[in-house]
């Protein structure tokens, strides 16, 4: 069983980035503990940290130090070649990864970035060191200006150099290959490399090689004088505005960076202005050449304006600008959360990962991470796309949350409210929201409307509800998108970030109703732990649930458990542990209890019982010796909602668990509220566990 995974490449700006992304979201996704380590990297300036580590660290919150996540700086390994002690490079690195595997499961191990100069010796040194820490190889090619030949060419050339070392090869990436080239180079590469071995291609995309603004800024060590929340805007092209404005406004590209003289008022104001127009395309920035700064009176006017572009001055002259800006390779870094994502989406549509982690790793571990949880709910996500609808659509978070779920491309999202007002929030707030991908309804204006006013009519008319309030009603974004949910417009709702749980359920109990099965709607958070994922219930729904309607929390709570891959062992929790507590509360446990186990004999449950006897496995053997849940309970039922949500709160704030939810149980059609205190990662995650709930609908 192999605990490591070698990425490495040939030749440079091979984008062997979105190979690391993707496949430690995949291990993550399937074993504890994931390590990350690079041998050698580029020379850095004290203080700083390098680039592909930061990404890494960053993104998926590894705690190992930053010191240990590398070996090796570039200049380092050359003065032990001039030294000839190349021999101390592979001891160091053999026991630093060593020391790694000891602590993790898996270490994905990223090879070098080649310099200009030393290509030749940094491949052979690459090589070596996937032959001296005896791990499987993955080796990546860049399509970048390539003919279909030398892309391949390339590949096999590299695979017999590293099987030449007995080292293994598990897969060959063609990466950056041109759209409609695809199929070819698939074909080349099938005729020259084993079978056995796992041929990848990943098409050139353009978001990725398109380089950021502040990518910009440091190639020409720029300076920010406005819109520095933009900088993450992508250069999609780039032009000179040295003619009238008038002409150059006929050149202006979807996402263009404007290069301009900085006494040019004329093209700058007008820039700025085409880019809020309907009319012209919005650009990415403007860059401010020969180190001029516009005058006061210019300066005034666009400190005045809402800018959703940044506006950069350079020193140098606008020729070498240009030719700077058409030398950038774009590159993945932390504060990118857009390209990094679109990265490890890419990856997965492109890669066969449970194939490749197959060949790796033989996984026994029954540990559940919240990283292993939260890529198994993608990746269930991912097997059947829903479509969820998010009433709040001018809710900032909102906005974002949406932004981050249609770059991961598992749910289809439909936002409520006036289409122009969202797509120019969204621009405001520097948010890349793909309008062509997210549907956008505003309630009144719908051609529904009308319908399901009538609808909500012939539902509520028993109630006194008349034609007139039914459109009132239908107004209100949680009705109408209740209402979309009710008619199969949309597969689920989430709302809840500014309406209160009330308001964002009454419609659901109203017409979405319970299931026949269901007498009592609740709720349950999933909280993630370091080492294990426990489903808390009842936290948000019932103030005081009596023992039937708490037996039926646990049963519903243990059912959603088996549905998300948590093996259900249910704590019915109280103040006293077994049968020595006496009262009213803890009677009512107790009696809850007997009803879930005349119900459903197949679940394992204990109560009463105490918390700390639910969860810790020495308490657990100490109060109830041959309970099989005691110690190691995974769904935690609490007597009322007092205990319950605080509980919740405490574990979460005190412990830096992840509280995902709260998911609903118990109506027809998946409607799930959050706080109003929300985060964009809970509304991430709601709205994915949301499309899993309405797979079963």
């Amino acid at each position: 069983m192999s605990q490591g995974l070698y990425i490495a490449t040939s030749e440079r700006h091979s984008g062997k980035s979105i190979v690391v992304l993707g496949l430690m979201r995949a291990f993550l996704g399937k074993t504890p503990k994931v390590g990350y380590f690079r041998p050698i990297i580029d020379d850095f300036e004290e203080g700083k940290v390098d680039n592909h580590i930061q990404t890494v660290k960053s993104h998926f919150d590894l705690k190992t130090d930053v010191n240990e996540m590398y070996g090796f700086t570039r200049s380092q390994v050359l003065e032990k070649y001039n030294e000839g002690k190349e021999g101390d490079i592979f001891d160091s690195l053999i026991q630093q990864y060593q020391k790694l595997q000891e602590r993790f499961d898996f270490v994905v191990v990223e090879g070098t970035d080649f310099s200009e100069n030393n290509s030749i010796i940094e491949f052979d040194i690459n090589v070596l060191i996937g032959k001296n820490l005896g791990i499987p190889v993955v080796i990546v090619a860049n399509g970048t200006d390539k003919k279909v030949k030398e892309i391949a060419g390339n590949l096999k050339l590299a695979f017999d150099t590293f099987k030449g070392k007995d080292v293994e090869v598990l897969g060959v990436v063609a990466n950056k290959v041109t759209e409609g080239e695809t199929a070819d180079v698939a074909e080349k590469i099938k005729e020259i490399i084993p079978a056995d071995v796992q041929q990848i291609i990943i098409p050139n995309i353009k978001s990725l090689v398109d380089p950021t603004i502040k990518e910009v800024i440091e190639k020409l060590n720029g300076k920010v004088l406005f819109g520095e929340a933009f900088l993450n805007n992508q250069a999609g092209s780039f032009g000179v505005g040295a003619m009238q404005l008038h002409n150059y406004l006929r050149h202006f590209r979807d996402n263009s960076l404007v290069i301009t003289p900085g006494d040019r008022a004329d093209i700058i104001l007008g820039a700025i202005q085409a880019s809020k127009s309907a009319n012209y395309p919005k650009i990415s920035g403007i860059i401010l050449t020969g180190g001029i700064i516009p005058e006061e009176s210019i300066l005034k006017l666009i400190e005045g304006l809402e800018l959703s572009l940044p506006i950069v001055s350079v020193a140098t002259g606008t020729f070498d600008v240009t030719n700077e800006v058409g030398n950038i390779k774009s590159a993945i870094y932390a504060d990118n959360k857009q390209k990094i994502t679109t990265s490890i989406a890419v990856f997965e549509k492109h890669v066969d990962v449970d194939s490749l982690t197959e060949k790796l790793v033989t996984f026994e571990s029954k540990v559940l991470t919240p990283r292993m949880f939260q890529y198994n709910l993608l990746k269930r996500a991912q097997t059947q796309k829903k479509r969820i609808v998010l009433p709040e659509g001018y809710d900032d978070r909102v906005i974002r949350a949406t932004s981050r779920i249609l770059a991961s491309g598992v749910v289809d999202v439909i936002l409520l409210g006036d289409e122009a007002k969202i797509k120019t929030k969204a621009t405001k707030m520097g948010v890349p929201l793909d309008i062509e991908r997210v549907e956008i309804i505003d309630p009144v204006k719908s051609i529904r409307f009308d319908d399901y006013a009538n609808t909500l009519f012939e539902l509520r008319q028993h109630k006194n509800v008349d034609l007139h309030m039914a459109r009132d009603l239908m107004e209100d974004v949680s009705y109408f998108g209740t209402m979309m949910i009710y008619k199969g417009h949309a597969d689920g709702m989430v709302s809840g970030a500014v309406n209160t749980t009330q308001h964002t359920i009454r419609p659901a109990l109203q017409f979405i109703k319970t299931k026949p099965t269901a007498s009592v709607v609740s709720s349950v958070f999933f909280m993630c732990l370091d080492d294990r994922v426990s489903v808390f219930g009842d936290c948000a729904i019932n103030p005081n649930p009596n023992a039937q309607q708490l037996a039926e929390i646990a049963i519903a709570s243990a059912d959603t458990a088996t549905n998300f891959g948590v093996e259900p062992k249910i704590a019915m929790l109280s103040y006293s542990s077994g049968s020595s507590g006496k009262g009213v509360e803890v009677d009512k446990v107790r009696e809850a209890t007997k009803i879930v186990k005349e119900k459903r004999p197949d679940l394992k449950i204990e109560g009463p019982i105490q918390y700390d006897a639910a969860v810790d496995i020495n308490v657990g053997k100490s109060k109830l010796p041959n309970s099989e849940v005691a110690g190691q309970a995974s769904v935690l039922i609490f007597p009322d909602l007092n205990t319950g949500n605080n509980t919740y709160k405490a574990v979460q704030r005190e412990t830096g668990a992840l509280a995902i939810g709260p998911m609903l149980q118990g109506l027809n059609k998946p409607v799930n509220d959050l706080s109003r205190g929300c985060t964009v990662d809970d509304i991430y995650n709601t709205v994915i566990i949301t499309a899993i709930q309405a797979q079963d609908f």
